[in-house]
């Protein structure tokens, strides 16, 4: 269920993020499509609160520095270790293909950390995309962490939306897919939520946390590599594990 004041909140924020500078209300509501007493409720109860601040009068709001002290503070409480993003840069430039870091969020997995490919034509991810944790080999590799029963649990709040069909659409072709995975040593992915995507994905153990790996790319370039994405994967988190284990 969608709350839309939430959802208004975090847009603005984008918005902000989008603009790079001050934005007056008018300019809020014509850009985001708002109705004007409806942005001078929320833009003043922002300010109200101390998040939003005028930079010069009458020149429209902006951001205040509160933001950021906040997601400092939020981050250097459970933060991903160097030794995590030194992983995910150096599988990155070893396969060329787009590299990130995942976590269960709700029936999601969400990007923690994203390294792009430099390819022209590459899976465009950043942090805090979001992919159905059913229909991804992302996702997947954070299920096969969870017990039966926690993944039991999981699997009745999700609606198995088929987005194509190579989509596993039901709690038991999931758990085949997990089974087929364990065999393999990896989990692997072929345009099941995004059309021409191809991935894989291996578990991260970082800590306590639950995260997963992936790498995704085009399937013209990435569909017949998986085997050979998943052995450098497989190699370089070898390589990294003392460092992972020790943060």
């Amino acid at each position: 269920m969608l709350v839309r004041q939430a959802a208004n909140v975090l847009e603005l924020m984008e918005y902000f993020a989008r603009r790079k500078r001050p934005a007056t209300l008018a300019e809020i509501s014509d850009d985001l499509d708002w109705p004007r007493s409806s942005t001078f409720n929320l833009v003043g109860t922002i300010a109200e609160k101390g998040w939003l601040y005028e930079p010069r009068a009458r020149n429209g709001y902006y951001p205040s520095p509160r933001w950021l002290m906040l997601a400092r503070t939020v981050a250097d409480a459970e933060p991903l270790p160097d030794a995590a993003h030194a992983l995910v840069t150096e599988i990155a430039d070893q396969t060329g293909e787009t590299t990130a870091i995942a976590a269960l969020a709700g029936t999601s997995a969400i990007f923690l950390d994203v390294v792009e490919s430099t390819h022209s034509v590459r899976y465009f991810a950043q942090i805090g995309d979001r992919v159905p944790v059913h229909a991804s080999s992302v996702g997947r590799a954070i299920l096969e962490q969870h017990s039966p029963e926690e993944r039991k649990a999981i699997y009745r709040k999700i609606k198995f939306e088929a987005f194509s069909h190579t989509t596993p659409t039901t709690a038991e072709a999931i758990e085949d897919e997990l089974r087929e995975a364990a065999e393999r040593g990896y989990q692997q992915s072929s345009s099941e939520y995004i059309a021409d995507l191809a991935g894989v994905a291996v578990p991260l153990p970082v800590q306590h946390r639950r995260l997963s790996l992936v790498v995704a790319g085009p399937t013209s370039r990435c569909l017949m590599r998986r085997p050979e994405t998943a052995a450098i994967i497989q190699n370089l988190m070898q390589r990294f594990a003392s460092e992972l284990a020790s943060s």
